[in-house]
C-alpha cells in the first residue's frame, strides 16, 4: 500500500488504535477508505462472501487489490471481478502467499524436470483444531468451513503440480456449526495424474504436500507456511534433503504485486489461476453436496 491505514467499526476506535500503533490515518468505513485518493492499493481480508463484492468496489474506486484467499468458490464471481480489473486497468491478485516462496518454485521445478520420473499422484493435507462457533471460519453464512479455509491450499498445491483437473469428487463431515469440519477430495488430471487431499478445522495440526512419481517422491513437511524450507527427495531407497534459504512469503507476495502495479512484472497469480481455483472449489462443494463426481 502507498500509505499505512486502519479501518475499524467506528472512527473513534480506529483513531485510538492508529495513534497507539503509529498508523498514518484512520477510517470509519470502507467507503471512506476507498474515497481517499492517496490510497493506491488495498488488501482485502474480509469474510469469504465479501471478497468479490469489496474487491470490485475497490477496483471501481481505482485501487489495486490483493484479496485474501479464496477469492470465491463461485467461478462466475471471479470472472466478473477480473473483468472489472481489466476494464479499470488495475491489478487483482489472489493472496496465496506460499506460491511466492522459493520452496514452492523449487518443488515445481523438480517435478517438471523429471526428478521423480513421471508424476502420478499428489497428496496434500492441511488441518487444525477450532471450535469457536463465532469464528468466521466456522460460520456457514459467510461460506466458512475447512475446504474454503485450509482446503483451498490443498487444491492450489494439487493444481500447481497436476494442472487443471478434469473430474473431482468430494466428501464432507458437517460439524455442529453447520460448516464442513472435515473435507476430503479426489482430483483427476490429464494424463491419469491423481490427487488426494484432506483438510479439517476439527483435526490435529497437520500440513503436508507430496508429489509421487514413477521413480520416487518429493515430500514437504511445511508446504504452506514455508517456515522450514526443505524438500525430501525419496528415491532408490534413499532420502536426499534439499535445503533452501528461509524467505518471507508475505514480503515476496507484496513485492510481486507492487512490481506488477509499477509495470515491472506480471502478477504471479492472476485471472487464469484464480478462475481455475474457483472452478475446482465450486465443483468439490457441489460433489460433496450431491454425493457424486463432478466433471469440469
Amino acid at each position: 500500500m502507498k500509505n499505512g491505514s486502519k479501518l475499524a467499526r467506528s472512527t473513534g476506535s480506529s483513531r485510538t488504535f492508529s495513534a497507539s500503533s503509529r498508523v498514518e490515518r484512520a477510517y470509519g468505513s470502507y467507503d471512506e477508505l476507498l474515497a481517499d485518493p492517496e490510497i493506491e492499493a488495498v488488501y482485502n481480508p474480509l469474510p469469504n462472501t465479501m471478497h468479490v463484492e469489496w474487491s470490485i468496489k475497490a477496483l471501481e474506486a481505482g485501487k489495486h487489490v490483493l484479496c485474501e484467499k479464496p477469492l470465491s468458490r463461485h467461478s462466475a464471481e471471479v470472472e466478473e471481478a477480473f473483468e472489472v480489473a481489466e476494464r479499470t486497468g488495475r491489478i487483482l491478485s489472489e493472496a496465496f502467499m506460499y506460491r511466492h516462496n522459493p520452496q514452492t518454485a523449487r518443488v515445481k521445478q523438480l517435478v517438471d524436470g523429471g526428478a521423480i520420473g513421471e508424476l502420478r499422484l499428489v497428496r496434500a493435507a492441511f488441518s487444525y483444531s477450532l471450535y469457536d462457533p463465532e469464528n468466521i471460519r466456522l460460520r456457514p453464512d459467510v461460506e466458512g468451513g475447512a475446504l474454503m479455509d485450509v482446503g483451498s491450499y490443498c487444491v492450489s498445491g494439487s493444481r500447481l503440480l497436476g494442472g487443471e483437473p478434469q473430474r473431482v469428487y468430494g466428501e464432507a463431515r458437517i460439524g455442529e456449526t453447520g460448516t464442513d469440519w472435515i473435507f476430503t477430495g479426489i482430483l483427476r488430471f490429464p494424463g491419469g495424474v491423481l490427487a488426494v487431499f484432506d483438510c479439517g478445522t476439527a483435526l490435529p495440526e497437520r500440513d503436508e504436500l507430496e508429489a509421487i512419481g514413477s521413480e520416487g517422491s518429493l515430500f514437504l513437511d511445511d508446504p504452506w507456511h514455508c517456515n522450514v524450507p526443505m524438500i525430501e527427495l525419496r528415491k532408490d531407497g534413499k532420502t536426499e534433503l534439499i535445503e533452501l534459504e528461509r524467505a518471507d512469503s508475505y514480503r515476496l507476495e507484496l513485492e510481486n504485486v507492487s512490481e506488477a502495479i509499477r509495470g515491472e512484472a506480471e502478477p504471479l497469480l492472476g485471472r487464469e489461476d484464480a478462475v481455475g481455483q474457483a472452478r475446482v472449489l465450486e465443483a468439490l462443494h457441489e460433489s460433496a453436496t450431491n454425493g457424486r463426481p463432478v466433471s469440469l
